[in-house]
């Protein structure tokens, strides 16, 4: 039986094969490069004609579609991770989290941004200094309810 970690191993492996990007894999799928990779990596799931786009394009076997379409765990390690990519992400987080939620809950009121109903961009923006990583998120806002 196949799991999602079998099906993202397959997919690193086809991609590196045919020299696709990320980008192109979400073309195929119809859907963000954000969230086409992430399912692929095994933290979302694709809609099943989505997930059949992923495997003909990439040439895998028809039993990885069904595995790109079941329900995730979204279970990570609690640990900060030592991957200086990810781990700024951590510090981002330590360093600027209570500012992010007192600026959104003194615009928006006493609620949170939305990971559910969400988008996420990311670009390199050429700068004479260094080019920049912008990153682009937008989640729905959801009130806390008073009962």
């Amino acid at each position: 039986m196949m799991t999602k970690a079998d099906v993202t191993e397959m997919i690193r492996s086809a991609k590196r094969e045919k020299q696709i990007g990320w980008s192109q894999v979400a073309e195929a799928a119809g859907l963000s490069e954000v969230f086409t990779t992430s399912a692929c990596l095994g933290m979302n799931s694709l809609l099943p004609d989505a997930a059949k786009k992923v495997v003909e394009l990439l040439e895998l076997p028809a039993e990885a579609a069904v595995v790109l379409s079941e329900f995730p765990t979204k279970d990570f390690p609690r640990v900060v991770p030592t991957d200086p990519c990810i781990y700024r992400w951590y510090e981002i987080t330590g360093v600027f989290g209570e500012a992010f939620k007192e600026l959104v809950q003194e615009k928006a009121g006493d609620g949170i941004m939305s990971a559910i109903d969400f988008d996420m961009e990311i670009d390199v923006v050429p700068n004479p200094k260094g080019d920049r990583i912008q990153v682009t998120m937008s989640g729905k806002f959801l009130p806390y309810k008073s009962w």
